[in-house]
């Protein structure tokens, strides 16, 4: 099992259940405090995602477009017209991606089944069969790995969001330019790369399937492109969570321009 992988929230032996009791009882710390902290952010996110998801509007601001609108995507062409929001054809990418995440597993088997909480701690409600993630719907976990190709075109697409975000021009002329909403846009496309490049199925894709590094120079490349993405694998949780925040962040970032709350402050 890769590192920060985690096990499906399901049953498992009943003596290991009994080794747990013991092990939480022997607990004094405030373990339950990261779990919980966890079910609050990933709930508030969710609901956030969702309210901007459905309110279709504000999405779009100067050479700003929100991250959970890109790319633009027309709707009126649809049944439903404009009230469609093209973000359902957007957001489903990125989600997969971070609900198969091995570190994202096991922050919210733990905040949300609590199947264990903690380490050390036991189940709320154990059960006699443990089956991994073989069955469904657990067994849709696997498509972690190619939800990363998804992942990556979708990155593709913010990284060129970004650049425009560097244009005040009209339309045809560039007009290079650093504003406040540039910077925070600079700022997500950072760490969203950074949780992207950092995941596991980069690093198998990098590394992955080798049996000789030295063998070819082909390989010593992988073998050294495979050390780097190790290093940033050891702060992947790190990014996960520096990605969720900026990625909302910049959305409300652009709806609140948008609505005309704030206004962008320019710097060069």
């Amino acid at each position: 099992m890769a590192l920060n992988e985690a096990k499906a929230p399901v049953g498992r032996d009943p003596q290991a259940n009994n080794s747990a009791t013991k092990a939480s009882m022997q607990r004094r710390d405030t373990w339950w405090i990261q779990p919980g902290l966890t079910f609050i952010v990933f709930t508030a996110f969710i609901v956030f995602a969702s309210w901007r998801t459905f309110e279709n509007a504000y999405f779009e601001s100067g050479p700003y477009l929100s991250p959970f609108y890109s790319p633009r995507i027309v709707t009126e062409w649809m049944v439903f017209g404009k009230h469609f929001s093209p973000a359902l054809f957007i957001l489903p990418f990125p989600l997969l991606f971070r609900a198969t995440c091995y570190y994202y597993r096991k922050a919210y088997y733990r905040a949300f089944f609590w199947d264990p909480p903690a380490c050390a701690v036991t189940e709320v409600a154990p059960r006699k069969h443990y089956t991994g993630e073989r069955e469904f719907p657990f067994v849709l976990q696997n498509l972690h790995r190619y939800a990363f190709y998804a992942a990556v075109v979708i990155l593709a697409i913010l990284w060129w969001d970004t650049l425009l975000a560097f244009n005040f021009g009209t339309p045809g002329h560039f007009v290079f330019g650093v504003h406040v909403g540039t910077l925070v846009f600079a700022a997500n496309i950072v760490f969203l790369s950074m949780y992207t490049f950092s995941c596991h199925s980069w690093r198998h894709l990098s590394g992955g399937c080798a049996n000789c590094f030295s063998c070819s120079s082909t390989n010593k490349v992988r073998h050294s492109v495979w050390q780097k993405v190790t290093h940033l694998n050891e702060n992947h949780a790190l990014w996960a969570w520096m990605s969720l925040f900026s990625v909302a962040l910049t959305d409300l970032y652009v709806r609140s321009l948008a609505t005309g709350l704030i206004h962008d402050i320019k710097i060069f």
